[in-house]
């Protein structure tokens, strides 16, 4: 799988890890984040792995910042994308599995660098599972098509 990568200053250290561990798993990291703790502005970095992703050119994203919510935040203004938080194993599964989610995004001050690794594995290993959660991602879709037209 193809992995759009990307982080903040406040997340350099825990995106060298998680791209290790992504690498490890045999996945093809595209990393689009800063790898210094100069200071960077999330919403650039959030735009870039969600444009990545709604054009297929990654399969999944994964973003981190100082709490992820910023970066997802800037992730979901792209139509298309469905970026979640998560700071649990079973929100980062629930999230694919029922909402097709695909981009997470993680706090490096809010979870460890072995549960980011935890949360990533089983987001990745989540498979969409359709039926009723079908029609309500339908119903996300419906609303960024009726509120891009009245944009």
């Amino acid at each position: 799988m193809k992995i759009a990568l990307g982080n903040d200053h406040a997340a350099v250290e825990m995106k060298f890890e998680i791209q290790k561990y992504l690498e490890e798993l045999g996945h093809e990291v595209v990393n689009f984040g800063t790898d210094t703790p100069e200071r960077v502005d999330y919403p650039v970095i959030g735009e870039q792995v969600a444009l990545c992703v709604a054009k297929g050119e990654a399969d999944r994203g994964v973003l981190i910042c100082g709490t992820g919510v910023g970066i997802s935040l800037a992730a979901n203004k792209v139509p298309g994308i469905r970026a979640a938080v998560c700071s649990d194993t079973t929100t980062a599964h629930l999230v694919r599995e029922h909402n097709e989610a695909n981009i997470i995004a993680f706090g490096a001050r809010i979870v460890g660098a072995e549960l980011a690794k935890d949360i990533v594995k089983s987001f990745l290993d989540a498979e969409v599972c359709g039926g009723r959660h079908a029609e309500r991602v339908e119903m996300l879709r419906g609303l960024e098509r009726k509120y891009m037209k009245e944009a």
